[in-house]
């Protein structure tokens, strides 16, 4: 099993807060990528913290959100 180490001032998504802004990171073609747009943890997975739309990513990391990225 490969392990990868979280990047620095990044946390397990398993603690992630659904009551405010986050960054995500997520698994894609070998590599952790964060979203370029915030999300929030919902009752039914991930969405868009502008739009309320479900977002189909499964993040393995998450950050607040800094509103000047």
């Amino acid at each position: 099993m490969t392990v990868h180490p979280l990047p620095t001032n990044w946390l397990p998504v398993s603690i992630a807060p659904s009551d405010t802004d986050l960054e995500v990171g997520v698994m894609h073609l070998g590599g952790v990528h964060a979203l370029v747009f915030p999300v929030r943890k919902s009752g039914f997975g991930w969405v868009d913290a502008s739009t309320k739309a479900l977002v189909d990513v499964r993040p393995t990391h998450w950050r607040k959100w800094a509103s000047d990225l």
